[in-house]
């Protein structure tokens, strides 16, 4: 067994499963986590006797055969999770002004429902389905395969913007905005965000979706115990403040606020690249290093409702339901004018499964995405004393979100009991993103090398891993806690080792 030792910094997603995974290699891992639970977006929190999921509301990958599962059974965790499957013939309802898609799961049941609501665009719809495909297929691990993939080895498509390449396939205006759908589950931007972002994403979760039934904690807790059963541990409650560089830029170690110091052979940040420059002792990351860092642009955040519903008063959904108020705003999430009193014109909502869930939902999520530039007024107060004004603003804008309800289910105030919200300074706080970025930094496909850090940092027994390295989300995240381990024990012989395990246990896909 390689006894070698690890200090994680974050535990988040990102954290837990590269901890997860490098306890299974034999390193001994202790990860560092600043909030009182670990898990990230995997945490929950209860209010008035209901948990809410903080962050992972939707779930791709999960399916026999699908990169996340075969994670988790390597970790041997896949038969700890509750898992519900979304309806397979309607995994997603848009409402788009006075139109209402039903959107079924799988390939072909996906083409063929928009080549026929779209007839005339029927065979623009198929190819540009194909396309999708074929941009995903271009990713070797993103579906766990060997390979070692490049930017720049990848076809002419490959770093098109993702409105340019639903353009590029599709004429008919609306069916442009209809097929972008997805784009708040990456932070999509027109112009910008890679056509390889966008197909990874509608190829993952076209593939099927699936809920955490309860609470998603139960996935932190599982990883958690990964790492214990490893000999490792989890500590919570401490925020790294310090990494002690020597002069030969190599970490020696770290501290706490709380004033524990911790000291590895390898240390792995799990957090924001611009935070961790901040925690850095001088001179440890090149002048030229850190510029880059801190300019990397940050996504959108959000502004989210968690309502606790009447008993028997609102039906159970078992998809996720995305609204705009008309066509044309779908790539308009990161904008916002504090003076339009039709905010919000777009947002997703969702009522998360209980166990022996029945026809009636207990609870709600309403998330409505949002620049950090509509609090930054309030940037420099702390949870629970940012001042009146701010409550005020929050409550015009929870009022708001449920009048776009009331739209939609005439009588809706009446199946609310109780209401709490969070802002993008919420998220920024809570999972320590700097401007409440959602999706960690923004991919601009005008300047991709911006964004595209490598594991291996300027210190010499430093790594990266979580969403702001690769990808993002419930996917992204793991499949990076993969490359980062990767980079320790080599090029991979992890993915090796998933997918025989997989294979033998399963069968050959």
């Amino acid at each position: 067994m390689n006894r070698q030792t690890v200090i994680i910094i974050g535990g988040g997603l990102g954290g837990l499963f590269t901890g997860a995974l490098l306890a299974k290699e034999g390193y001994s891992v202790t990860v560092v986590e600043k909030n009182t639970t670990a898990g990230g977006g995997l945490q929950t929190f209860q209010r008035a006797g209901v948990s809410f999921d903080t962050g992972m509301h939707m779930l791709g990958g999960l399916r026999p055969g699908g990169s996340v599962r075969k994670i988790c059974h390597y970790l041997g965790i896949d038969s700890r999770l509750e898992l519900l499957p979304c309806d397979a013939d309607c995994m997603d309802s848009i409402v788009m002004g006075e139109d209402t898609y039903r959107v079924p799961e799988g390939r072909e049941a996906f083409t063929e429902y928009f080549a026929q609501r779209f007839p005339d665009e029927a065979d623009n719809v198929r190819r540009y389905v194909e396309a999708l495909y074929q941009l995903a297929d271009e990713v070797d691990f993103f579906y766990l395969r060997t390979g070692k993939d490049d930017l720049f080895s990848h076809s002419e498509k490959f770093l098109w913007s993702a409105s340019d390449l639903i353009a590029h396939y599709i004429k008919n205006e609306r069916l442009r905005d209809v097929l972008a759908y997805m784009n708040p589950m990456y932070g999509g931007v027109a112009g910008r965000t890679p056509a390889y972002i966008h197909a990874l994403i509608n190829v993952l979760y076209i593939s099927g979706q699936d809920r955490f039934v309860g609470s998603s904690q139960q996935m932190a807790d599982a990883l958690v115990d990964v790492i214990a059963q490893g000999g490792g541990q989890v500590v919570t409650g401490q925020r790294v403040t310090r990494l002690h560089i020597d002069s030969e830029r190599r970490c020696m170690g770290v501290t706490t606020d709380k004033g524990a110091s911790y000291s590895a052979d390898y240390y792995i940040s799990a957090i924001h690249p611009q935070q961790l420059i901040t925690i850095a002792d001088a001179g440890a990351f090149p002048k030229s290093y850190r510029q880059r860092v801190a300019s990397i642009p940050n996504s959108y955040s959000a502004f989210s409702v968690f309502i606790k519903l009447r008993g028997g008063a609102f039906p159970y959904i078992n998809h996720t339901c995305y609204f705009q108020d008309g066509y044309g705003h779908v790539w308009q999430h990161g904008t916002y004018d504090p003076t339009d009193e039709a905010w919000p014109h777009g947002f997703m909502y969702m009522t998360p499964p209980e166990h022996n869930q029945g026809p009636w939902a207990t609870k709600m999520i309403i998330n409505c995405l949002m620049p950090f530039s509509a609090v930054k007024q309030w940037e420099h107060t702390t949870v629970g004393r940012r001042g009146e004004d701010y409550e005020l603003w929050k409550q015009r804008h929870v009022d708001r979100i449920f009048s776009r309800m009331e739209q939609l289910y005439p009588g809706f105030g009446n199946t609310v009991e109780k209401a709490w919200s969070s802002s993008p300074l919420t998220i920024r706080d809570y999972y320590g993103q700097p401007e409440g970025a959602l999706y960690g930094v923004s991919k601009d496909c005008q300047n991709i090398m911006l964004s595209q850090l490598p594991i291996w940092t300027k210190v010499r027994n430093l790594l990266l891993t979580g969403q702001n390295i690769n990808l993002h989300g419930i996917c992204g995240v793991p499949l990076t806690a993969v490359n980062t381990v990767e980079a320790l024990i080599g090029q991979n012989k992890l993915v090796d080792k998933i997918n025989n395990l997989y294979n033998h246990t399963y069968g050959k896909n």
